[in-house]
């Protein structure tokens, strides 16, 4: 619970938190930030880590002239894509086994099942898509490797994800994080930068809900 608040503490007031990291690690914050993005891409142990909200603080603090912004996007961007490629190949090698568990409370037969019929038909853009979605982007790279989607054209909407990920989220930070009205509420931005990103799930969950009253409706009695 301990290391649950302070995680909690540390996304709402990722700003400050990033702003000491910065004084006492000079430089290193590069490879800091490079090492968060990756996890949070690349180990699906890890979907809990901040990643929009990152991106956009990192962004509002190279604005300040703490980072290079230049710097920031390359170093990033190569963190969210070596990070998906890792969990790609991590989902291909140990995917199949785990899923052959009976016991399994996460990884059930049925999840591979489905992902492969989820990425058999909208595979490619899903791959760009999650990018924007907490959770899911920690996931969808595994289970697109689980799901054995081609590799090549895995990394060719790879790259245009995490390009398209990092370039928007840091330049947003890096263009409106400067404002008075953002930088004396940024907590709350930060909530809705989360609530946002979480939209697609809610949607996704409201239309599964729905679904299953219409048939659980329809059934003859």
């Amino acid at each position: 619970m301990e290391y649950a608040l302070q995680l909690v503490d540390f996304i709402l007031h990722i700003n400050k938190h990033l702003e000491i990291i910065f004084v006492n690690y000079g430089k290193l914050t590069y490879f800091l930030l490079f090492l968060i993005v990756f996890c949070e891409t690349g180990l699906v142990i890890t979907p809990f880590l901040p990643g929009d909200s990152l991106l956009f603080a990192v962004g509002a603090l190279a604005a300040g002239g703490a980072l290079n912004v230049t710097y920031l996007i390359v170093f990033l961007i190569s963190a969210a894509i070596l990070g998906d490629s890792v969990n790609y190949q991590i989902g291909k090698i140990i995917g199949p086994p785990v899923f052959k568990r009976k016991n399994s409370r996460i990884f059930k037969p049925q999840y591979l099942e489905r992902t492969q019929k989820f990425y058999a038909k909208y595979g490619n853009k899903t791959i760009v898509i999650a990018r924007f979605v907490p959770i899911v982007r920690t996931f969808a790279p595994f289970l697109a490797g689980v799901g054995i989607m081609n590799y090549r054209k895995f990394l060719t909407y790879n790259v245009i994800g995490g390009v398209a990920w990092v370039t928007i989220c840091v330049l947003a930070g890096y263009f409106f994080g400067s404002l008075d009205i953002v930088r004396n509420n940024f907590s709350l931005v930060i909530l809705l930068i989360i609530f946002i990103s979480i939209l697609p799930i809610l949607f996704e969950l409201y239309l599964a809900k729905s679904e299953t009253i219409k048939q659980t409706t329809n059934q003859p009695k």
